[in-house]
């Protein structure tokens, strides 16, 4: 892209949606599905997709939405539906149907979309399932378990007219909304470099030897797009985030959600040029196999810079902030933390402009801040008016930042800086990186090349 800053986020999807076109033009895989417009007084029926931690909040808030109804919870663990019914049930007044498998749900013609909160080497996958069958996709973050999934996604949901939000819910949040007005408007001057902080402290998760699958868990469908291993309960529930087979690490956990910010804020809409990342697994001794601690540099081809870093065991914040971004420019520096922000000015750091949270005069009970439902309504609104460009968290823009992520998981496991070409995604003549663009999936279980 000659000059990133001149193209808006509107003109950068339009140009992203008329080159999947192109490419869903040769493809005969499958027939394009005809988009179900939905009116304004329509309910819209979803299923969720992975129930035991986050899709609990997906239920949640998917039932505070008028004209919004949990018709499906599915997971391949039928020990955890007790306790979703009881909950969708309460808050909606409706027991919802219950799937252990995703693929049977889709071929409800009745279903409008998914929302997934499932463990991330399945993100992908169901999204792109789901964009064939016709549905609409809410996907989580990470959006992807690698940078091939993100650009097959987007193709699936350009292809099929999908609307696809991703769950980067910051771009919703009114205060952080109100810091990226104030970076672009060039009041903190020329933003050279942007870091985003994960200082998340964790417990080691021991050691676990192979046990029989737990009566009830679908362990075929629960492993889906990994390679088969024998049951490990520190491969199971939550603790699958420490494996590469199916997590991310902290980066691609929780770091998705900073390094979304980190490029918003700096009018990043490609991938950068060379990366690095150093770390490594410190304290304990365990089954875990990603590192709890990491360092990742990116920089661009105009020289900018957005790092973002891991302290995983016991640490000191960095100015207050344990989650969140610091940005720093030619006039002065930001510390954003959740939706309040502050500015520093100049050599005497004298305070600048500020948010502290209360709202504005359009949310005065600031229903726009941390942790609010407002993502969940912007996709709501955005399937309504049959409009992805509505959407505050497309799934080009889930793709970029996870990509991210993903380029400095990558940078750590080659222990050596990478140089990466945006355009076509892949490393520069690095054959060795270009492998982890994508993995070996086990049949049936396969993102396909032609979407």
């Amino acid at each position: 892209m000659a000059d990133e800053k001149k193209v808006t986020r509107r003109d950068f999807m339009s140009t992203s949606a008329k080159t999947a076109a192109g490419v869903a033009a040769v493809s005969t895989a499958f027939s394009t599905i005809p988009a179900k417009v939905l009116g304004a007084n329509d309910k819209i029926r979803i299923a969720v997709s992975g129930i035991r931690s986050r899709g609990g909040n997906h239920i949640e808030e998917w039932c505070k939405i008028p004209g919004v109804e949990v018709v499906y919870i599915v997971d391949p663990d039928e020990n955890l539906f007790p306790q979703r019914i009881e909950q969708v049930e309460t808050l909606q007044g409706k027991k919802p149907k219950t799937e252990v498998d995703i693929r049977k749900v889709l071929d409800d013609k009745d279903v409008d979309a998914i929302s997934t909160a499932c463990p991330d080497h399945w993100h992908a996958l169901q999204g792109i399932w789901a964009c064939q069958a016709g549905k609409h996709v809410y996907a989580e973050k990470p959006l992807t378990h690698n940078i091939r999934e993100g650009r097959k996604f987007i193709e699936a949901a350009r292809k099929y007219n999908r609307i696809v939000q991703c769950g980067m819910q910051n771009r919703s949040i009114y205060g952080v909304q109100k810091a990226m007005e104030f970076l672009h408007s060039g009041e903190l001057g020329d933003v050279y470099m942007a870091k985003g902080l994960c200082f998340k402290p964790r417990d080691s998760i021991g050691h676990m030897v192979n046990s029989p699958v737990p009566a009830g868990v679908h362990y075929d469908l629960w492993l889906g797009p990994a390679p088969y291993r024998p049951f490990n309960p520190n491969r199971f529930h939550y603790n699958w985030h420490w494996f590469w087979d199916y997590g991310c690490t902290d980066l691609g956990n929780q770091g998705p959600h900073q390094m979304d910010i980190a490029r918003w804020g700096m009018n990043k809409e490609v991938l950068p040029k060379r990366i690095k990342c150093v770390g490594g697994y410190f304290a304990f001794d365990s089954d875990q196999e990603t590192p709890n601690t990491q360092l990742a540099t990116f920089e661009y081809d105009d020289g900018r810079i957005i790092q973002f870093e891991v302290r995983g065991i016991y640490t000191n914040d960095e100015d207050g902030i344990r989650i969140g971004n610091l940005f720093y420019g030619s006039k002065g520096w930001m510390h954003l933390d959740g939706d309040k922000w502050a500015t520093y000015m100049g050599r005497k750091n004298e305070p600048g402009p500020k948010y502290d949270g209360a709202g504005s005069e359009a949310d005065p009970m600031n229903l726009a801040g941390a942790g609010s439902s407002a993502h969940f309504v912007n996709f709501i609104e955005a399937l309504r008016a049959n409009d992805y460009l509505k959407l505050n968290a497309d799934v080009h823009e889930g793709h970029l930042s996870t990509s991210m992520c993903h380029l400095a998981n990558i940078a750590y496991r080659m222990g050596r800086e990478l140089e990466f070409d945006s355009h076509s995604e892949k490393f520069v003549n690095d054959k060795q990186a270009n492998g982890y663009l994508t993995r070996n999936y086990r049949a049936p279980y396969i993102v396909p090349e032609n979407v």
